[in-house]
């Protein structure tokens, strides 16, 4: 194999590509920096190593993972320009993505959390796109995933530098069986010369996942022991190493199972897994020690602290009373009159009598409260003989009130009926019944007494049993102002007819 320090083709031109530097080298190709001279664009330019390219088996494959690259169109996917060889030098262009690579970001020091899922996340997606055309990326390493942040708000990620083969290939081997590439990340069948297919680079994208959060590769030391640890050797826990969660070391070694079936199943799955374990729901260690607690001691400002000084016993809240139940008092009985109505029916004296004997047994009770509020007079009332206690308030009993003004040019009206229970479709009110043969209770009003109005009567009479015509027959003043607006539009409108 040619001496790579010495293939620096800076200067050259390799068809209508100008090469203007190296960007890195790799185990089987060299990145440079070129522009296309045709569309004056900035590219970059991989070149094949000179001893692979004299291989004829390699050039075959080559040419077959260019073609397919190019058919791979992903957001998360470096874009294939062109392919070709010149003077003995096989090249890809691709596109020129400005920003460090994820071996640059981590940098031997463990990347957080967050910024790892975010990251690994976009080349999750990437592997899943490509292995859903029946490819494998075969080079999945933090040296080919590109972050840049001139294309979004945040960061975005290019998967570069594929070492594409078809699913079921053995990988990239020279002619005499030499492994290609940097066995930091291969996988196991990889390494044995096996079949690949997707869970390959599902090991490979599980080994950058613990070098993203221990700050270091699965496996150290010289490349026989690197093999041998990927072969056989045991894994070193993430957990012990930088004191995440215990869960996570589960998802690192199903990924990176030697037994291919028991990987996960996609890309994405490992993701998927990680995030749950770094920060979905359960106890786990905390990633950094507490804070440090301030020691005891006087307050910083004593002067803004007022002392507090003891609080003494609070007196106990002495018990309020009870408040004495107020006894009802018993109901003024109406006197008797002899103007009873003679045309009621018996049913209702009945129920007078009844309604009198409840309210005789219902103020027994309070008959002592009645004494005490009259001292040194003994309250008359039925049962002795005496007279009921009025008020002067009330209205006289036993007299008919004046009968209302006769309607204009219409017969007299009919006296009045003395006061007696309350006739007619419409019962009486309820409330506390006086004696038997004695006036209703309650209030009198001018439909106890008054006749029905006919239906001949134009308005009824009014509380002075006057017939004075209501104002509702006059005009309404909402009605002049629509009437006055009308006739001002329609003189309005004639005038503009006129013009």
């Amino acid at each position: 194999m040619a001496d790579r320090s010495a293939q620096d083709l800076t200067g050259q031109r390799l068809g209508h590509f100008r090469v203007d530097g190296v960007i890195g080298r790799g185990g089987m190709s060299v990145l440079y920096r070129a522009t296309d001279t045709r569309l004056g664009r900035r590219v970059a330019l991989k070149v094949i190593d000179e001893a692979l390219a004299a291989d004829r088996e390699f050039r075959e494959r080559f040419v077959d993972e260019a073609r397919n690259t190019s058919a791979v169109d992903h957001s998360h996917v470096v874009p294939l320009y062109d392919f070709d060889e010149t003077d003995g030098h096989l090249y890809i262009a691709m596109r020129h993505v400005e920003g460090p690579d994820l071996a640059s970001v981590i940098d031997n020091r463990p990347v957080a959390v967050a910024r790892t899922l975010r990251l690994l996340g976009q080349v999750a997606d990437a592997l899943d796109a490509v292995h859903a055309r029946g490819l494998v990326h075969l080079d999945v390493k933090p040296a080919n995933v590109l972050v840049t942040t001139r294309e979004s708000a945040g960061e975005h990620v290019y998967l570069a530098d594929f070492g594409l083969t078809r699913r079921g290939a053995t990988g990239h081997r020279t002619s005499g069986g030499d492994f290609l590439g940097s066995p930091t990340y291969a996988a196991p069948e990889h390494l044995r010369g096996e079949p690949v297919d997707a869970r390959t680079d599902v090991y490979s994208l599980t080994c950058v996942l613990f070098t993203c959060l221990t700050g270091r590769a699965p496996y150290l030391g010289s490349v026989t022991e690197v093999i041998d640890g990927h072969l056989a050797g045991e894994l070193p826990s993430v957990a012990d190493l930088v004191g995440l969660d215990p869960r996570i070391d589960d998802v690192v070694r199903r990924g990176m199972d030697p037994d291919r079936p028991r990987r996960h199943e996609s890309a994405s799955a490992v993701i998927e897994a990680a995030r749950g374990a770094l920060t979905g729901p359960g106890p786990r260690p905390l990633v950094a020690p507490p804070a440090a607690r301030r020691p005891a001691g006087p307050p910083r400002h004593p002067g803004r602290v007022p002392p507090v000084g003891a609080v003494g016993p609070v007196a106990p809240v002495r018990p309020v009373a009870p408040v004495a139940p107020v006894a009802p008092v018993a109901p003024v009985a109406r006197e008797s009159g002899s103007g009873q109505d003679r045309d009621a029916p018996e049913g209702a004296a009945a129920s007078a009598t009844s309604a009198t004997s409840v309210s005789s047994e219902a103020a027994a009770p309070g008959s002592a409260s009645s004494e005490a509020s009259a001292p040194g007079s003994a309250a008359p009332g039925p049962a002795d003989g005496g007279r009921p206690l009025r008020s002067p308030a009330d209205p006289p009993v036993g007299r008919p009130l004046p009968p209302p003004t006769p309607p204009r040019g219409g017969p007299p009206m009919p006296p009045a009926r003395p006061f007696g229970p309350a006739s007619g479709p419409f019962p009486a009110a309820p409330g506390p019944a006086g004696p038997p043969g004695g006036p209703p209770p309650g209030p009198l009003t001018r439909s106890s007494v008054a006749p029905p109005m006919r239906l001949r009567d134009p308005l009824p009479p009014d509380r002075d049993g006057s017939f004075v015509r209501a104002a509702a027959d006059r005009p309404k003043p909402l009605v002049l102002v629509v009437g006055g607006v009308v006739v001002v539009a329609v003189v309005v409108l004639l005038v503009l007819l006129i013009l």
